[in-house]
């Protein structure tokens, strides 16, 4: 079989949920702040994936406005049964602190297209909340479970609950069947069926812990019975880099497992890729992809002898690497292209609109912003890339501006505006959050520059690697540079104001618009470019 480059899932693609039906792959991945909810990709050979939907996109559903960095839709779960595609997430509300807000829902439908049902609220006592289904027909729920006391453990172990869809809802008594090794942090659970060599069924759990940074971990355990009692692998293990900080896969953790038509098994997991000169995930948390092997003593094991994620793995296909290097380059004569996403908000009419073949954006609240702001962005998937666009934009004053930016939350972006002086006239302005956290000051890297008051202004951006540099070219100009190269580094989560353990995201690149006055003034952009470019630092030079 052909060796694929790992990850599969390249740029923020987090917590793997992966499901066969028949010859389709499915993955649903995490996706916090970013509307619509859920990003789920299909593929016939486990090598090229293309997203297919995103479920959540109605109020009904999903509604983050007021939700943290980082908060929002957390490790979904994607299973199939009974005719009907069911997918488990959790909104959280809270993160910080002591407390977790954290609240878990069922929606359900006939295709992985939808129509996607209305959700079911479950429960709100911790995360990572998946559904089993039993081959009695008996449903599962299993989270795990937070306790703010740390008593004994901040993470108390994975609750069991059985649920009754007629009823819709958990019944019966919660029980918790695993508290993890001495890692800790157990989270993400997945349960699983399946007989052993003396035809006798295991019920598997394959959980998460060492929290979600360089210390990661997946850990597998089994059980005669489903509430337990649970033994751990005698690896404890069954993937993790974390002994081996060399490794090019980092952050490996949270995953799933499935069986291909001709039962071969392959685990899914999240997973790093930091700089060389930094440990910086730039691309966020994404996913990758190992051969496993079920061996005479019933316990999965990576087939390639270790538990260290590895960099190249056989899989049925072959990758298209000519698509994952092709330039972008979007235009607004439809509707807009699934690549892009927003922050939060339900009410896309009070941010975007697409109209007479542009993207107009209304101006809303500040950059940052956990309520209401106009950015529409795409993830960043590669190292090192160009990015451009044109915006029509009529600044006022200061409080109104919109433009480029590469954006991973509200401590860590860069924004090249059109805006204005307080006396009116056009500038451009470049604003980073590089020094912002904790004292929430913006940086201004460069002196404003002034431009005309009418027409239209290129913007660009080029990253190569830790380096970007912002450009711009009035109407019938040549691009030329404006400001000094920035450290592209600092839109990754070791820098999102929390750290590895509590910045979740990835980096993303697009436009935005503000208006600090409220009067929605609107910004109409013409397209939008996104051209990979090779660089040493990415995965396959």
């Amino acid at each position: 079989m052909p060796k694929l480059t790992n990850p599969i899932l390249p740029g923020f693609n987090p917590d793997p949920s992966i499901l066969r039906v028949g010859e389709d792959y499915y993955i649903a991945t995490s996706t916090f702040e970013w509307y619509p909810g859920v990003q789920i990709h299909h593929s016939r050979d486990l090598a090229n994936w293309e997203l297919v939907t995103r479920p959540l996109t109605r109020k009904s559903q999903l509604d983050m406005r007021g939700d943290p960095d980082s908060c929002g839709i957390w490790a979904p779960c994607l299973s199939y049964a009974d005719g009907l595609f069911w997918l488990i997430y959790t909104d959280v509300k809270r993160k910080d602190g002591s407390f977790k807000d954290a609240h878990n829902y069922l929606v359900t439908a006939p295709s992985i297209e939808g129509p996607w049902s209305d959700p079911i609220y479950m429960n709100s006592s911790g995360f990572d909340p998946s559904l089993f289904h039993d081959d009695d027909g008996r449903k599962w729920f299993v989270n795990m479970l937070w306790d703010h006391r740390v008593r004994p453990l901040l993470f108390a172990g994975i609750a069991l609950q059985e649920y009754d869809h007629k009823a819709q809802k958990l019944v019966g008594p919660v029980r918790n069947i695993y508290k993890g090794t001495d890692l800790k942090l157990v989270e993400g659970p997945h349960l699983y069926k399946r007989n052993g060599k003396d035809g006798r069924p295991w019920y598997y759990l394959m959980t998460a812990e060492g929290g979600t940074g360089y210390d990661h971990a997946i850990t597998f355990a089994r059980s005669r019975n489903i509430d337990g009692p649970y033994e751990t692998h005698p690896e404890k293990y069954v993937v993790t880099a974390k002994d081996s900080p060399l490794n090019k896969l980092q952050r490996a953790g949270h995953g799933d497992w499935v069986e291909t038509p001709d039962g071969k098994t392959y685990i899914v997991h999240l997973t790093g890729r930091p700089t060389t000169q930094k440990r910086r995930c730039v691309l966020g948390r994404e996913t990758a992809i190992q051969e496993a092997e079920w061996r005479d003593d019933d316990w999965l094991w990576l087939k390639h002898g270790t538990n260290v994620p590895a960099l190249e793995v056989e899989v049925p296909g072959t990758r298209d690497e000519a698509r994952y290097w092709a330039e972008r380059r979007y235009v607004f004569d439809g509707a807009l292209d699934k690549d892009f996403q927003w922050l939060r908000t339900p009410e896309t009419e009070r941010i975007f609109r697409l109209e007479n073949g542009k993207l107009r954006l209304f101006g809303r609240e500040s950059i940052g912003s956990w309520f209401e702001q106009a950015l529409v962005a795409r993830r960043q998937t590669h190292f090192s890339f160009d990015a451009e666009t044109s915006v029509d934009f009529v600044a006022t004053d200061e409080r109104t501006m919109a433009g480029l930016v590469a954006y991973y939350g509200r401590y860590n972006f860069f924004y090249l505006a059109v805006t204005a002086h307080a006396d009116g006239q056009r500038e451009l302005l470049i604003m980073s959050s590089e020094a912002s956290f904790p004292d929430g000051r913006l940086q201004f890297p460069a002196a404003a520059v002034t431009v005309p008051n009418e027409g239209k202004i290129k913007l660009a951006l080029t990253i190569r690697g830790p380096r970007l540099q912002f450009f711009y070219g009035l109407e019938g100009e040549a691009l030329q540079p404006i400001g000094p190269v920035l450290d592209a580094s600092i839109l990754s989560d070791e820098c999102g104001g929390h750290a590895e353990h509590g910045s979740f995201t990835g980096a993303f690149v697009g436009m935005a618009a503000h208006d600090l006055n409220g009067t929605a003034s609107r910004a109409d952009f013409d397209y939008f470019l996104y051209r990979p470019q090779h660089d040493p630092s990415d995965r396959y030079d």
